[in-house]
């Protein structure tokens, strides 16, 4: 087919008629299968004598016309979506040919079009099939020819980011920059944004160099010392010159695109390669805060009460200020940030940084058109992981990195300049000026959002006798109070409120109180719109979360009543707002102010909640939380009302819903379980468990749905811990018990292959034995043969750990008359917990295990106990010995372990439970008599004093804090974790001295030579004899 021909074809696909458009699509689909129609379409994008349209049109990325279509369906099998047919080899270097002309063509849609053509191509033919095109478009770049230039800038940009691999980017890199900083010191032959193409180049360049730094460690220092210097100057020379130049044409603010990738580099750099920016740090911080000044006049007129409408771009791409403002903030805030520049940070500095932060953090026309008719938007503007990015959000973030790191000098800067934003709002206000409110807004929303690190830092500096930086109680009692009744200027008065919220620590409980009744006034006008009404509701949030209750008490069922009826009509981040703070209502005073009537109101609207949003995990966890505080309110009645009105509802839920829609009934268990955890210590009530236990069953007994299971096995659980009688008592009308249930629930589970459902069984089966008996162990014994995980098995083991430290004698007869495939039960058990005591979790369930081994090795009437032989020691043989196991050396040589005696077992695991709590340098270090040689090859890992890993001290507290809960070791089980129930809380197991009790087990074993003690010890390591010596010689 000639290009006339296809060029006929091409132009049908633009009719406006539907049937003559669609045959042209279909006959255009049929020519992409013959190889030359390629050429056809490569000729055509070149005709200087084709119309625009036509020449776009067979470049462009259209879903059903393109050559680039072609080229990802035709090509090569390298493309995902090729389907065969591909041209020969000839075609294909002619195409090629005449696509990189293109690059040159005196438009520029079909240089563009045709850049993103050949990148495309070359992701498959590079460098392969097409070695010259890096030389050819170097050339380009050399030629001085504008347009030619552009095209191979619009390569560049896509190809350095995803088609040189690590041994192409150096070689690459020598022979491209120099040709790029050719270009961007040519303005007067390059448009901006070919110039600014050039640095987006660069900072890819940078990119690759940081990606492959560790192959080639030598060549990017070296480059890194030749390339970046002098980049950098250029830089400096670039961003010299004023700003004020790129935004004074009403025509187009392109010049802006040169700066707005020299400080997106910048920031690069500085996470890349730090050390190359440090001597450059002065400057260009400098430099930024100079551009933010002068630049803020031009955000005022363009963005702030726009008088005036952004210039429209030469390009396609619209360029806004903002797209300048925000890498300038981002670049400071993270050279702040990472200390770089402390000789900076000095009072004149700090001081203009608020400064400018206090005046770009204004709201833009564009906030208050979008928050005034989007509630959710402007909820979510203030959520650190909602919030879409803006100079507001940059801003915040740059005054959290400058108090981070200078909290003082930042706090007494954040004085001077809300007193001066004070003082000028109010000459403003006088002078008729409609815009007044804003820098006043924006500068307590700054202030706001630095609340916790301004509360320290003012703490700190009075415990420490100095006066404070900032005054903030000036602002709630003189400045904030006339602000709440600005109903003109809605984003002002709401934020009064939430300033207000945000600092109720240091609020008088009078004025707490006088707050929230403003607040409160606000939710019950009719005539208040939504800004002011979010905000209050946000203010309510934070005054119950950080202030006294006692001040809050008063409100409390006010605050409720009028928060109830927005569940019913918000939705999204407001409704995730008006929930939460609900639920952090129901816990001032233990919601004891709770009536009957308001009680019934708010489990309506709770339930109408989760009826429209009962796939949502976030609202379901809000919405428990609530249930859960509401049923345990300790007023008379109040957990009776709230039973009788969501029991029924949940319960019908549970069975009601379709296979396919397992999350109603998986929430609907988790609303239940959430009444049985805010019941009251006396029992779920008469009925409780009669009422759902029937659909629950039903449920579990069919569920597929692992959430479903854990969910139910959880509510299970609570319903054992708080009320088991109800569980023992009930009965399904034909004989079945709750008892029997559950004990198939438990069978049902322990079967099951997916030992993912059952990951909280052990805590049900714990807490059912704890009360229930031990009907359930042979189940038990029978699924520790097949069990894989080490969490799974430790929740088989425990239970039985449970009942020998309680019932040694009677569980170890029972064991020993079940029989699986000819092994006791007792067999079963100690061989699977000796290999697997020593990893167990928890502080809990490590500490029972272990007591109940100590209790069976003192079992001296049970002969079969005192016979098994379990696995030991592992063998250390002289080709396995200092070598790195592999999984592939561990197939040739698997380890092989010693056989010994249980008894042997279960004292090396005592002594290896005392040495891990810390007393083996004690035990062991006594002096060289106790110096036991070790074998492990460990000695050239020896850790160097001091070593802080390039970290602060008080980085390395917060990393502490982090791996651990209180800064202890994360694997550290000797703490109890703060999600360990109640009832283990409380059990004696928790709260007796652990070490203690295991030294006197061995003094007492020691001195009557239980289970002939003696023998066992001489199958002892040395180190473990030298630790137990110590033990038994220590009267102490």
């Amino acid at each position: 087919m000639t290009s006339s021909e296809i060029a006929q074809c091409l132009s049908s696909t633009l009719s406006p008629d539907t049937s003559t458009r669609i045959a042209a699509e279909l006959t255009l689909a049929n020519l992409f299968s013959r190889p030359d129609v390629s050429i056809s379409l490569s000729q055509l994008v070149l005709a200087q004598d084709v119309g625009m349209p036509l020449r776009q049109i067979s470049c462009i990325g259209d879903p059903n016309i393109a050559l680039r279509k072609y080229v990802r369906e035709r090509w090569s099998p390298y493309f995902p979506g090729f389907k065969g047919n591909a041209p020969s080899v000839e075609i294909k270097s002619q195409v090629r040919d005449a696509v990189f002309r293109g690059l040159s063509d005196p438009n520029r849609k079909i240089r563009t079009l045709s850049a993103h053509t050949l990148s495309s191509i070359a992701n498959s033919d590079w460098p392969d099939e097409y070695p010259n095109l890096l030389s050819s478009l170097i050339g380009l770049l050399s030629s001085g020819s504008p347009d030619s230039v552009h095209g191979a800038m619009q390569v560049f940009t896509e190809f350095i980011k995803s088609d040189l691999t690590e041994d192409q980017i150096l070689p690459v890199l020598r022979d491209l920059l120099p040709a790029l900083l050719r270009i961007l010191g040519l303005p007067e032959e390059h448009s901006p944004p070919t110039r600014a193409r050039t640095v987006s180049v660069f900072r890819q360049c940078v990119t690759a160099l940081f990606m492959v730094k560790d192959q080639h460690p030598q060549a990017v220092k070296e480059a890194v010392a030749s390339v970046l210097p002098v980049w950098l100057e250029a830089f400096k020379v670039l961003l010299a010159i004023d700003p004020t130049q790129d935004v004074a044409s009403n025509s187009n603010w392109d010049g802006l695109t040169v700066r707005i990738q020299i400080f997106r580099t910048l920031e690069t750099l500085h996470t890349s390669f730090p050390r190359a920016l440090v001597p450059y740090l002065p400057d260009f911080m400098t430099v930024s805060l100079h551009h933010l000044r002068v630049l803020y006049s031009t955000f005022r007129t363009y963005y702030l009460a726009a008088s005036e409408s952004v210039p429209t771009t030469s390009e396609d791409e619209a360029i806004e200020l903002p797209q300048l403002l925000c890498p300038i903030i981002d670049f400071l805030a993270a050279v702040i940030r990472g200390g770089k520049a402390r000789d900076w940070l000095v009072a004149d500095n700090v001081l203009s940084v608020v400064s400018s932060v206090f005046a770009f953090v204004q709201m833009t026309d564009e906030d208050v058109e979008t928050w005034t008719n989007n509630a959710n938007d402007f909820v979510a503007q203030e959520e650190d992981e909602t919030q879409a990015y803006s100079v507001r959000v940059a801003g915040f973030d740059l005054l959290a990195s400058l108090i981070e790191r200078n909290p003082v000098q930042t706090s007494k800067s954040i004085h001077v300049n809300i007193e001066q934003v004070i003082l000028s709002s109010e000459q403003a206000r006088r002078s008729e000026d409609n815009e007044w409110w804003r820098p006043l807004e924006a500068a307590l929303a700054a202030v706001g959002s630095q609340a916790e690190s301004v509360l320290d830092c003012i703490e700190d500096e009075q415990e420490s006798g100095q006066p404070k930086p900032i005054d903030i109680d000036y602002l709630l009692a003189s400045v904030i109070p006339s602000i709440l009744s600005l109903s003109d200027f809605p984003f002002l008065q709401g934020r009064g409120f939430v300033f207000a919220s945000q600092y109720a620590k240091v609020l008088p409980l009078q004025s707490a109180g006088h707050y929230l009744g403003a607040a409160i006034q606000v939710l019950e006008s009719p005539e208040t719109g939504v800004p002011v009404k979010i905000s209050a509701v946000k203010a309510v949030n934070n005054f119950c979360q950080g202030g006294e209750d006692s001040a809050f008490i008063p409100f409390a069922p006010r605050i409720a009543q009028d928060l109830g009826p927005f569940l019913l009509v918000a939705s999204e981040d407001t409704l995730s707002l008006v929930l939460e703070t609900i639920s952090v209502v129901l816990e001032v005073d233990q919601g004891k102010w709770l009536t009957t009537d308001l009680t019934e109101s708010l489990v309506s609207a709770v339930l109408e909640v989760w009826h429209k949003n009962n796939k949502d995990p976030i609202f379901i966890s809000i919405l428990t939380d609530i249930l859960a505080n509401l049923a345990s309110s300790p007023t008379l009645g109040i957990y009776e009302t709230v039973v009788k009105k969501a029991l029924p509802i949940l319960t019908v839920a549970i069975t009601s819903a379709k296979q396919e829609e397992s999350w109603i009934s998986s929430s609907a268990i988790d609303l239940i379980t959430s009444l049985v955890r805010g019941a009251p210590q006396n029992g779920l009530g008469d009925g409780f468990f009669q009422l759902f236990a029937p659909n629950l069953f039903s449920c579990l007994a069919t569920a597929e749905d692992r959430d479903v299971l854990q969910n139910g096995i959880e509510c299970l659980t609570l319903v054992i811990r708080k009320d088991c009688n109800q569980l023992l008592s009930w009965n399904d009308g034909n004989g079945r018990s709750g008892l029997e249930y559950v004990l198939s629930l438990v069978a049902q589970v322990l079967q099951s292959q997916d030992e993912s459902g059952g990951l909280q069984i052990g805590d049900l089966i714990i807490h059912l034995l704890r009360r229930a008996g031990e009907s359930v162990l042979p189940a038990m014994i029978f699924r520790m043969t097949s069990a894989k995980t080490a969490t799974f098995l430790q929740s088989l083991v425990i239970p039985f750990a449970f009942l020998i430290n309680n019932q040694r004698d009677t569980v170890l007869s029972l064991l020993e008359t079940i029989d699986i495939e000819g092994r006791s039960g007792l067999d079963i058990l100690i061989q699977t917990w000796c290999e697997n005591a020593e990893v167990f979790q928890g502080f809990w369930p490590s500490r029972v295990s272990t007591l109940a081994l100590t209790q069976l090795f003192a079992a001296e009437q049970c002969q079969s106990l005192q016979s098994l032989t379990v696995k030991g020691d592992m063998i250390i043989k002289p080709e396995t010995k200092n070598v790195i196991m592999t999984r592939s050396r561990t197939k040739t040589t698997p380890h092989e372990f010693t056989t010994i005696p249980f008894p042997v077992k279960a004292l090396k695991i005592v002594l290896h439970d005392i040495q891990s709590d810390g007393d083996a340098a004690t035990l062991t270090a006594q002096g060289n008599v106790y110096d036991v040689e070790s074998d492990d090859g460990d000695e050239d890992w020896a850790e160097e004093d001091n070593a802080n890993l390039g970290l602060k001290k008080d980085e390395l507290a917060f990393l502490s804090d982090m791996l651990g809960p209180k800064g202890i070791a994360f694997d550290n089980d000797e703490i109890l974790d703060d999600n360990d129930d109640e009832d283990l809380r409380n059990d004696p197991v928790s709260q007796m001295d652990m070490q203690t009790h295991l030294k006197s087990f061995l003094r007492k074993s020691a001195a009557h030579n239980t289970n002939n003690f003696s023998a066992v010890v001489d199958q002892l390591t040395p180190e473990e004899l030298l630790v137990l010596r110590r033990i038994v010689n220590d009267s102490s």
